[in-house]
């Protein structure tokens, strides 16, 4: 039962990475001679859908990948793709250093506070031109990195992470994820000061996911 699950959840997805970057090419429209920042890279991968940007993008050359971790294997799969280790939240790049900052599910992995979320989303504002980054929705019935229905929603964190332990998912607790909701994005770019962006909800009957693109 529980590979079953898993199989629906990986399909689903696979199907939700390829709308999102379809999503990417048609609003932001990157073209052939502009640079990209991708912050947040796997540098160990889990599933055939991670790294989707550097899989499949027509221009990987003109890609910097930061992330966290031993960037060896990934620069085997990925010798096109320009790479370094880095915190996303202070990242060594000048002022408007890229066309495009990219970040796909990343925000709510990157710190304990509102703080660091914050950071985050300045420094891609800060070293980009203009940029997109995507998130799950808090308020999805199902918790998307632990297939947890409601629990989420119910229990808090604390409690929540206890019974993540108890059926072996205890890498999901602690720092891990703080899920943002819609109210909690526009709150962060409110109080980056970016008032130029759109905020688009992608549905699996409801809104499971935002992408945000935002010019400055």
């Amino acid at each position: 039962m529980f590979s079953v699950i898993e199989k629906i959840a990986n399909s689903i997805s696979a199907r939700s990475r390829k709308k999102k970057f379809d999503q990417f090419l048609r609003f932001v429209a990157p073209q052939p001679h502009e640079t990209l920042v991708d912050v947040g890279v796997n540098t160990q991968e889990y599933s055939p859908v991670d790294n989707y940007l550097e899989k499949f993008y027509s221009y990987p050359e003109n890609i910097t990948a930061v992330g966290m971790g031993d960037f060896s294997r990934f620069r085997e799969r990925y010798p096109k793709t320009k790479s370094l280790e880095g915190d996303g939240r202070a990242l060594p790049f000048d002022d408007n250093s890229f066309d495009i900052a990219y970040s796909n599910a990343v925000i709510e992995h990157v710190g304990s506070t509102r703080a660091d979320q914050l950071r985050f989303l300045t420094e891609l504002v800060r070293v980009s031109k203009r940029g997109y980054l995507t998130t799950p929705n808090r308020h999805f019935p199902i918790e998307i990195h632990t297939r947890t229905p409601l629990l989420h929603l119910l229990l808090h964190k604390k409690t929540f992470d206890t019974f993540l332990v108890c059926i072996g998912k205890e890498w999901a607790t602690g720092d891990y994820m703080h899920l943002l909701s819609e109210k909690d994005i526009r709150s962060l770019f409110a109080d980056a000061h970016i008032s130029n962006y759109t905020l688009l909800k992608n549905r699996f009957y409801l809104p499971m996911t935002f992408s945000v693109i935002w010019q400055k």
